[in-house]
């Protein structure tokens, strides 16, 4: 118990410092590059350590996902300080919304519902979410986030409208849409290739539907992209070490490359047996 009490008073002590520390880079005597900083001009910063988050994650780099966590509540703590000096909400009010919405979407562990498995879980956080947003105006998918990557948008939109019922029913019925779409799209192309929107617009409806496939698959279309793009990073590094280096690869012909991703691919899928 002692060890408990002492590493939370530990961790208050680093968070009090750490809203301090923001607190004195906004102040009058602060950091003027901080100082300077508003919503919109911190927007990319955001959006770039959140990415860097995920590739620590996915490098498996504990050291460097320590750092980028720490990167990451910076991001919190900028927000919430310049919030406050506007007189909007300060971090307290964040922490105080969060808690209060993880109590009041756990009924199963703060309460006295039952949720014998993940999926019963699953479902009493949608029904606490709907009725958290039932007094708010808009439709159902006005609070996707416009901003959030396309694929992942894709996705959300297209689980939102499941959840009342408008959704293919089958896999199979995709794989024949996404047939159709593909077809439209070449159609686009052949009638006149110098027709951007056009072509841009059936490109979508390819995409949307493929989105949509993964999503009845069960797979994560962003994840199932970054792995395919892993994957052609590897091989292309391969054929610019069996060519001698990337300079060497791009003198080579067409045909002499494709023998050489022919090899890395034998290589690689050699080594997964």
């Amino acid at each position: 118990m002692a060890e408990t009490t002492k590493k939370a008073e530990a961790e208050q002590a680093n968070f009090d410092r750490a809203v301090a520390i923001m607190r004195r880079l906004r102040g009058p005597d602060g950091c003027p590059w901080d100082r300077e900083q508003t919503f919109d001009s911190i927007k990319p910063y955001t959006l770039e350590e959140t990415y860097e988050v995920f590739d620590a994650i996915e490098r498996r780099a504990w050291p460097d996902l320590k750092d980028e966590l720490g990167d990451l509540i910076l991001q919190v703590l900028f927000y919430s300080q310049m919030a406050e000096e506007a007189g909007h909400f300060g971090i307290q009010d964040v922490l105080e919304n969060l808690n209060a919405k993880l109590v009041r979407r756990h009924p199963h562990v703060f309460g006295d519902a039952q949720a014998e498995d993940s999926a019963a879980v699953l479902r009493t956080w949608e029904k606490v979410k709907a009725t958290e947003k039932k007094d708010r105006a808009g439709g159902r998918l006005d609070d996707i986030p416009r901003t959030m990557p396309a694929l992942l948008e894709a996705a959300k939109i297209g689980s939102r409208a499941s959840k009342i019922g408008f959704d293919w029913q089958h896999a199979s019925e995709l794989f024949t849409k996404l047939d159709e779409e593909r077809d439209e799209l070449r159609a686009e192309v052949d009638a006149d290739p110098r027709n951007q929107e056009a072509i841009a617009d059936e490109f979508g409806d390819l995409l949307f539907v493929a989105v949509n496939l993964a999503r009845h698959l069960k797979v994560s279309p962003e994840d199932a992209l970054r792995g395919s793009n892993a994957k052609f990073r590897r091989r292309f590094a391969a054929m610019e070490h069996f060519a001698g280096g990337p300079e060497a690869l791009a003198l080579l012909p067409t045909s002499e490359m494709e023998e050489l991703w022919l090899r890395a691919k034998q290589e690689e899928r050699g080594k997964e047996v």
